[in-house]
């Protein structure tokens, strides 16, 4: 008796939260040092991104851009990442992960590097138009790698792992922008950041491999990385592709919320600037900046762990993300205190939560769609959806100029509308989103 009691509580502790971490990192880490490679990856992405906006005050003085030059600037951005999207996820499930993903970082690195050679509002939508095409490769890449290295108990850690790359991207950008502006001068700025993602290209190519092909992943790691049951890969034409239920239940519900993260991303400097006359320096500019994007690190993380423990307790794959995105949508609500907030950290706490509650958002609805589709089809599938995300982030950029100049730069409206549009993309997803991975046949 004591033998079986003591057995017992052997079995309870191995089974904790502590154990399964215990258990998931004996059987093999390479896993997570590919996962290393699309973290760093998503936080260059955001560094080249989030830099605009940091740097849109001086340069709307240097160049005289007006509102809706900036909100043109980034729709051609827009335009070049839903190209980008449908064209590379489809363009990465052909030819490979690896291969995909060098060409784009490479071709992007360029594409950031250009922009200190422009002279006008003209010029950077050029360059903004070729970045979008080529950053696109980015989450399609970065979901296929966690598709075939992670099994669907770890997959949400893993998204909201790779995905607070992209907070951290925009929370070191207001820390070291000011100082490079200060020394070298904005053209050099984006000259640098071009030089970070061609050294990223060259680590990229050295050191990824798919599952069964890396020279030195343990037998264990593979058998956990595939353990769950994967229909038999079959060639699907893109016409097929496009009447999967799945395809459209992730595209809408994506397109619908993830343009609200372009919106942080690029008006949150301009409407700090305006609403409380912080310059671009690290302690005015930078700081507030910094808080909202490290609360968004610990929602993409810490979204990723509430549903895995949920499944960890027993929980369906599909409800457990589902039920987790209801909690950020409920958070998100916060954000609407942010336009008349008494003082500005009273809205930096508002807009902290709600950065925080999209990311966490982010990374089940991702997991999501892992969950349900093919490993196969998954850069097809994400990258059509992103591609309709992208076309949204389209008309919000246009919206917003718009609204801006016809208020006279009021953010409230906008910050109002923020809220509805995750509760819409929930209902959506509920009664659309397939519970088990589709068997597809030739």
């Amino acid at each position: 008796m004591f033998h079986t009691e003591v057995t017992s509580r052997t079995t309870v502790a191995h089974t904790g939260v502590s154990g399964k971490i215990r258990t998931a990192m004996a059987v093999g880490r390479t896993r997570w040092s590919m996962l290393a490679l699309v973290f760093f990856a998503t936080t260059l992405n955001y560094i080249d991104r989030a830099a605009l906006g940091i740097m849109q005050p001086f340069l709307a003085k240097e160049m005289s851009w007006t509102a809706m030059d900036y909100a043109n600037i980034n729709f051609w951005f827009q335009v070049g990442y839903a190209i980008g999207f449908v064209l590379q996820g489809r363009f990465i499930d052909r030819v490979g992960v690896k291969r995909a993903f060098f060409l784009a970082v490479l071709l992007w690195s360029f594409a950031t590097g250009a922009h200190g050679l422009a002279t006008s509002a003209v010029g950077f939508m050029v360059c903004r138009f070729i970045l979008g095409l080529t950053e696109a490769a980015n989450y399609p890449s970065c979901v296929k790698t966690t598709r075939l290295w992670f099994p669907a108990g770890e997959r949400a850690v893993a998204t909201g792992i790779f995905n607070a790359g992209t907070n951290i991207g925009a929370m070191m950008t207001p820390a070291l922008l000011p100082l490079i502006l200060s020394v070298w001068g904005w053209q050099a700025a984006f000259i640098c950041m071009g030089l970070l993602g061609l050294i990223w290209a060259v680590w990229w190519s050295l050191k990824y491999f798919n599952p069964e092909d890396h020279p030195s992943v343990r037998q264990s790691e593979l058998d956990y990385i595939n353990k769950d049951i994967e229909p038999t890969p079959v060639k699907v034409p893109f016409s097929r592709i496009l009447r999967m239920r799945g395809t459209w239940a992730f595209a809408l519900a994506y397109a619908i919320t993830a343009p609200v993260f372009w919106f942080y991303l690029y008006w949150l400097p301009p409407f700090l600037n305006q609403q409380y006359h912080l310059d671009i320096s690290v302690t005015q500019m930078g700081i507030p900046l910094m808080l909202i994007w490290l609360t968004a690190d610990f929602g993409s993380i810490g979204g990723g762990i509430l549903s895995s423990w949920l499944i960890g307790r027993g929980m369906r794959a599909t409800t457990s993300r589902l039920l987790s995105m209801l909690i950020f949508a409920i958070t998100i609500i916060g954000v609407i205190f942010a336009a008349n907030a008494s003082g500005l950290w009273v809205a930096v706490v508002a807009i902290a939560l709600a950065v925080g509650a999209h990311q966490a958002w982010t990374a089940n609805i991702w997991s999501l769609v892992m969950d349900y589709t093919p490993k196969h089809l998954i850069s097809t599938v994400f990258g059509f959806g992103g591609m309709c995300a992208a076309v949204g982030g389209m008309f919000m950029t246009q919206i917003v100029g718009a609204v801006l100049t016809a208020t006279n730069n009021n953010y409230n409206v906008l910050l109002m509308m923020i809220p509805a549009m995750y509760f819409i993309a929930l209902i959506w997803m509920y009664f659309m989103a397939p519970r088990g991975v589709e068997t597809l046949k030739d």
